[in-house]
């Protein structure tokens, strides 16, 4: 009896103080559509609310599915200080043949966090346009592998030339000072290639290539690539595998030149025996590096304009919204005005408003939603005010807020303007503030009464978690001096 007292009062006070600082979070699983056609895709996502997404594993392989890459978003939002925010990342996946296709029980560890999903029965349709065509994997089953096993090595093996290539490329060759570049580095295999290969250490490779590839003074939108798997393409009208190891957007914030240097993949290469025989070694393991091309994306500087360090870059159109337009002087009002399209949604800065006395305007909430898919980097970026007329009369809300970016569709300079006009019946407020003057002088006739010290909120936090600990720590001596005098 007496060792669970001692164990309740040592757990208590740490289930107290830890249960102060708990936060909402949550982690969740999201399937895609029950029917899809056989040109359309599955998806799988992992979405995080309340913590960054940090960590999370291979998403599952579905007999019936091929994977087709992922995708990445995230939302930001501050509303009265609070800041939340919620990511997702997104596979894509795309069907082999038509019928009924199990997605069975799975799970996912997420920020060391072990999730549950219930799979489902999805039916795929035919197609709605076109049948896929069948794609060709250069790193599948080897044509020359051993039916039999592998006993004896063949004196003798034939170096095959590879028809494939590594590769950094971008989308544009040249960008202003803001705008976006992306970049991708992949591997190429041509469709005609008769060479094994087969990637190798690619973990430590890969960290060793994008240290000297990522470039300096840029911002980066990275389109967190988790599986590598073959996408055709067609290049000078010949086709190719593409398997992209790196993707990213890097949004220049000075105007230096982005420069990519020649960097190497190592891949296995076999050598493929020059007689084949069922009951020996077939191929004989080598490497061989690939290397890109260096590249420079030229960075020009943006067009003078008295905002030209300030404004933000890119292809943007505005959404707002209001609760009302017609109200009473001394009511509020809430304004949204909402930025979206195509750039560093990031760096986008607040609206510039101009504040009058006869409109009183509170500083916004934010919140942003960005999706990194295909190349590009789009979303959009809010600011959410609260606002009260202190006189009657007509407002015309494109005096207040304006949102100057250079836009790189025209590469000129534009301005979102607000197209709300908002009717403020009721009497001026001005003697409200004359009374609140006058009424004022109770104040000042106290300050010889107050300290004139300044307090710090830091150090009253502190004393408040003294004080409730000192409380939890009374409460337990107490409860077990008078069990024990019982």
């Amino acid at each position: 009896m007496k060792f669970r007292l001692v164990y309740f009062l040592i757990i208590f006070p740490i289930i107290f103080c830890s249960a102060i600082e708990l936060k909402a979070q949550s982690i969740s699983i999201e399937l895609g559509p029950d029917n899809i056609a056989l040109n359309e895709a599955f998806t799988i996502t992992v979405k995080v609310e309340g913590e960054t997404l940090k960590s999370y594993d291979k998403f599952p392989d579905i007999p019936g599915l091929v994977k087709r890459g992922t995708s990445s978003s995230s939302s930001t939002n501050i509303f009265n200080g609070q800041v939340s925010r919620s990511q997702s990342i997104t596979q894509t996946y795309v069907p082999e043949r038509e019928g009924k296709i199990t997605i069975p029980a799975f799970t996912i560890n997420v920020n060391g966090k072990i999730i549950s999903s219930g799979g489902k029965i999805v039916e795929v349709g035919p197609a709605k346009q076109q049948n896929q065509n069948r794609r060709y994997d250069p790193f599948g089953s080897d044509p020359f592998e051993d039916f039999f096993g592998r006993n004896n090595e063949p004196e003798e093996f034939v170096d095959l030339k590879e028809d494939a290539f590594f590769a950094l490329t971008t989308d544009k060759n040249e960008v202003y000072v803001g705008e976006g570049v992306n970049t991708t580095l992949a591997f190429y295999v041509s469709a005609e290639n008769r060479a094994p290969l087969q990637f190798h250490d690619l973990t430590n490779q890969l960290t060793d290539i994008l240290q000297k590839v990522r470039p300096n003074n840029v911002w980066e939108e990275n389109f967190n690539i988790e599986n590598i798997t073959a996408e055709p393409v067609n290049i000078g009208g010949k086709r190719y595998s593409v398997y992209k190891i790196f993707q990213a957007t890097f949004f220049p914030l000075g105007d230096q030149d982005i420069v990519f240097p020649k960097v190497g993949l190592e891949m296995i290469k076999y050598q493929v025996a020059k007689s084949r025989s069922f009951f020996g070694q077939n191929r004989k393991e080598t490497f061989k590096t690939f290397y890109s091309k260096p590249k420079t994306i030229k960075v020009k500087p943006l067009p003078e304009h008295p905002l030209k360090e300030q404004v933000s870059v890119g292809s943007y159109e505005l959404s707002e919204n209001i609760n009302t337009n017609e109200l009473t002087t001394g009511e509020s009002l809430q304004y949204e005005f909402e930025v979206r399209g195509r750039g560093n949604i990031s760096g986008i800065s607040e609206p510039i408003v101009n504040t009058q006395k006869e409109l009183e305007i509170y500083p916004p909430d934010k919140s942003e939603n960005i999706t990194r898919s295909g190349t590009t980097v789009r979303g959009s970026k809010s600011f959410r005010y609260y606002m009260i007329p202190k006189e009657p009369g007509e407002y015309d809300l494109s005096k207040y807020f304006q949102f100057i970016f250079f836009n790189t569709t025209t590469d000129k300079y534009d301005t979102l303007k607000s197209d709300y006009t908002i009717q403020v019946n009721g009497e001026s407020m001005a003697y409200v503030n004359i009374e609140q003057a006058s009424s004022d002088g109770l104040f000042y006739d106290r300050i010889d009464e107050v300290s004139n010290q300044l307090q710090s909120h830091q150090t009253t936090e502190i004393w408040k978690w003294v004080f409730n600990i000192f409380l939890v720590v009374a409460f337990s001596i107490s409860l077990f001096i008078l069990l024990k005098k019982s």
